[in-house]
Parts: C-alpha cells; sequence; structure tokens
C-alpha cells in the first residue's frame, strides 16, 4: 500500500511529462525524450545513493519516508503554473532524489519480510510487483482527464496529493510491517551527520537540475555512471567471500539482461506515447460497438492494467512449477519474455502496414502493451528477485541501488533509439510519413529484443554453472 500511492503520484507525472514538454512548452521530439531519458536515469541511479543511505546511516524505514516527503514536494512544484525550463527542472531533480531514497528501500523491505524463505521470493515479489501497479492504472487513467478538464498544473497537483495519501497511509498501517526495517534497524543519525546528509542531497538537486537541462553532459554523466557501477560492482564481489562470488556473477548477468529490457519498456513514455498522439485512432471499438476513446497519455495505463490481469496467473505458475517438476531457469523465463516483447514491437509494424489514411487502430496498441507487458513480468519482475536470491543481504540495498543504476542508463539509452522516428517542430508532417517513421523504428525494436532472446539462451550454461553456488551462498 505505501509502493502503490508512491506510484500512483510518480506515473502520474510520467505518463504527461513527454507530451507535456512537446504541447505546453513547444520542446522538439529529439529535446523531450532525451530529457526525458536523462529524468528516467536519475530516477534509477539514485537509489544507489538511497540504498546507501538506508543500508549504513539512516535507516531503511527512514530513508523511504523521507523520500515520500521530497517527492510530495516535487510534484507540488510542477504544480506552480510557472512554465519555465529552470522550475521544471528543478521540480524534476526534486523527483528524482525523493525516487532515489524511496526506491531501494522500499524493495529491500519487501527483501528483508521474506528473508529466510527463497523458494516463495519470485512469487512474492511477482505479486508485490503486480500490486503496485493499481496505484499506475488510475493515475495513468486520471491525471490525462484531469490536464483534459483543468489544465497541466491541475493534474500534477493531483500527483501531490497522492503522495499526501501515502504518508496518511502509512500512519495508519505501519505497525503492518512490525520491526522490519524500524528503529532497531539503525541507530539514530547524530545531528551534525544529518545536516550534513542534507547539504549533500541539496547540492545533488541543484547538479541533477542542470543535468536535465543540458544535453551533453547528461549523455556524459551517463557513460560515467555505466562506469561506476562496473567498478563498485566488481570491487563488492572481489571483497566478498568466495562462496557469494558466483551468486555476484549470476547478478551481474542477469541485471545486463533485464538492463536491455528496459531499452523497450522506455519506449512507452517516449516514442509509443507520440505515436499514440499523432498516428493512432483512439476509438475502441468490439464488432462495431464504441468502447470509448483513449487520450493519447492514457494508453501507457494499458501497462499496468496488463501487469494486474497477468501477475497472478503467472505467481501461481511459478508456485506449482516449484512443487511439481520444477521452475524453469531464469535464463528461460528471460527468453520468453524477450520473445513476447519482440512480438509486441512487430505486432504494431503490421499496424502501421494495413493502417488507413496514416491511423493504426487502438487495438494493435492494446495488442502491444499486453505483450510487453508479458515480457516485463518475465524479465523486470524478476530482476528484483535476482538481487534478494543471489545477493548477500549485508549489501543487498547497495546493490539493490547498482541494479537500477544500471537500468537508468537503459532507459536513457531507450530514449536516444526513440529520436530515430523524431518530427520536425514546426513543419507539416503527413500523417503517412510520421507512420513510416515510427515503423522502421518497430521493426529495428523487435529485431534487437530477439537478439535479447538469443542472448538468454546462450547464457544458459554459464548460468547452470553459477546459480547453484549462488543459491546456496545465499542460504548461509
Amino acid at each position: 500500500m505505501i509502493e502503490l500511492w508512491e506510484r500512483f503520484g510518480f506515473y502520474g507525472m510520467a505518463v504527461l511529462m513527454v507530451l507535456f514538454m512537446v504541447q505546453g512548452l513547444g520542446y522538439s521530439d529529439r529535446r523531450a525524450n532525451l530529457a526525458w531519458g536523462a529524468m528516467s536515469a536519475l530516477v534509477y541511479a539514485v537509489p544507489a545513493l538511497g540504498g546507501w543511505l538506508g543500508d549504513r546511516w539512516v535507516g531503511t524505514r527512514r530513508a523511504m519516508l523521507a523520500g515520500t516527503v521530497v517527492l510530495g514536494c516535487g510534484y507540488a512544484l510542477l504544480a506552480i503554473p510557472f512554465d519555465s525550463p529552470q522550475a521544471l527542472f528543478g521540480a524534476l531533480a526534486l523527483v528524482a532524489i525523493g525516487n532515489g531514497l524511496f526506491k531501494p528501500n522500499a524493495a529491500n523491505l519487501v527483501r528483508r519480510i521474506y528473508e529466510g524463505d527463497p523458494a516463495r521470493i519470485d512469487s512474492a515479489f511477482t505479486i508485490y510487483y503486480m500490486a503496485v501497479n493499481v496505484g499506475s492504472v488510475v493515475s495513468m487513467l486520471a491525471t490525462p482527464w484531469v490536464k483534459e478538464v483543468w489544465g497541466w498544473h491541475a493534474a500534477f497537483a493531483v500527483c501531490a496529493v497522492g503522495l499526501l495519501c501515502g504518508l496518511f497511509n502509512y500512519a495508519l498501517m505501519r505497525r503492518a510491517l512490525g520491526s522490519v526495517g524500524g528503529t532497531g534497524d539503525r541507530p539514530r543519525t547524530p545531528p551534525a551527520q544529518l545536516l550534513l546528509i542534507i547539504a549533500g542531497l541539496c547540492a545533488l538537486a541543484v547538479a541533477a537540475t542542470l543535468l536535465l537541462s543540458r544535453e551533453g553532459l547528461a549523455a556524459a554523466c551517463m557513460v560515467a555512471v555505466g562506469g561506476t557501477v562496473v567498478v563498485a560492482w566488481t570491487c563488492l564481489a572481489w571483497r566478498s567471500p568466495q562462496r557469494e562470488r558466483r551468486g555476484m556473477a549470476a547478478a551481474a548477468l542477469l541485471t545486463l539482461l533485464v538492463a536491455l529490457y528496459f531499452v523497450f519498456f522506455q519506449q512507452m513514455s517516449t516514442s509509443l506515447t507520440l505515436f499514440a498522439l499523432r498516428n493512432v485512432d483512439g476509438h475502441l471499438q468490439l464488432a462495431g460497438l464504441p468502447l470509448g476513446r483513449l487520450l493519447p497519455a492514457q494508453f501507457l495505463a494499458l501497462n499496468p492494467l496488463w501487469v494486474i490481469v497477468l501477475g497472478p496467473p503467472l505467481a501461481w505458475i511459478y508456485v506449482r512449477l516449484a512443487r511439481g517438476p520444477g521452475d524453469l531457469p531464469i535464463g528461460v523465463k528471460f527468453a520468453l519474455g524477450f520473445a513476447s516483447v519482440a512480438a509486441g514491437f512487430a505486432l504494431l509494424v503490421v499496424g502501421c502496414d494495413l493502417g488507413e489514411h496514416g491511423l493504426v487502430s487502438a487495438w494493435y496498441m492494446v495488442g502491444c502493451y499486453g505483450l510487453l507487458s508479458l515480457g516485463e513480468l518475465l524479465i523486470s519482475g524478476l530482476g528484483l528477485a535476482v538481487m534478494a536470491r543471489y545477493v548477500p543481504a549485508r549489501i543487498s540495498g547497495f546493490v539493490m541501488g547498482g541494479y537500477f543504476a544500471a537500468v537508468g542508463l537503459a532507459m536513457y539509452i531507450g530514449s536516444y533509439l526513440a529520436t530515430m522516428a523524431q518530427q520536425p517542430v514546426g513543419a507539416e508532417v503527413g500523417a503517412q510519413a510520421s507512420l513510416h517513421a515510427y515503423s522502421g523504428l518497430f521493426g529495428r525494436l523487435s529485431s534487437l529484443a530477439l537478439l535479447g532472446c538469443v542472448l538468454s539462451l546462450a547464457l544458459l550454461p554459464l548460468l547452470r554453472w553459477l546459480v547453484p553456488a549462488a543459491a546456496s551462498g545465499a542460504q548461509r
């Protein structure tokens, strides 16, 4: 429930941001896509710091609550009607920092709840991943409607209200967590150290604002973040006991595959959203009967909706397999996930080829999002379980942050790929020309997903050698 309200606020903002930049501020496709790509990377990179603060200094639950407050401040700034780049990027910097404090520590709490019961971790994280999408689906449907009726900033204000609901919900239900991640997790931080942490976070907010507003600086930082994650992970593995190194190696390989998935996931808020704006007929009909109309931003709600539908049966299958013939190797699950993603983008290529007057039926988007969401459950949903199963508990918060940093870098790459279908600013581009550009992009993405499927299967022998040792090390 805590994560549900946080996701309500974040995705209520995220579903509108690229369209706000393009339609509300007049940004080009490239600037909007890459600015959102840098924001996405920050959202997933800062958790490395947030996890470290939770593990070593503040405590898991305290860090999560601080992140909730900072997130609420960021959404409140977006609700102020100042349409300037400085205000926009300053608010997004706060959102990135707040998310960085919240995200790894909330996931770490789930890991601690199921500590000592590795057989149920896959199922637990799948249900967790499904449950938090309830908040996403509601906000993704609500905020575009609020924007249509009352404007952009009223929609962002709704996101801030969601964070207040999250804090109120925590006050009512905090006893459900018992002692997990509570006051016994870390002693109270001395005032001098607390002030130093706050000053560091303020400096980070200023740096993040500059990063979001400068494309070249963002690209250079992405390279630096990638190198830092590799070096830090290698040092941690080298300094770990021998029995833990294979688990760290297996987690690293699977993290690379998860990161590849997020190249495709990023298309939902970039190329797929702009494709829906320009080339998708939002009216849904079944057997000639009208079912309603989806606004361009509301198509993103199909992702969490599909996760809610597909999550429970998939979790049930995992449990049944574990009780019967044995679970599928995680590399096979990843391969099936990438195959599903490839099919989703291939379906859109077919829709583009059959589109009339430059418009594609909304049902192609429904089918594409269903296939992408199945891939998400098979890959991203199990990515968190990989960290929980194979990484030692003493460094789980920091390594979870490194995992999110790798995902953020992949999302920036995904935003860069989305610019391959960019449309010129201020020029009248025919619907057919726009459709052709998006068809080419989706075809390339489908081919890349097939490559991910092949890589997942090719890594199976190596993972079979690493995973048994990793599992025994995790149990110790």
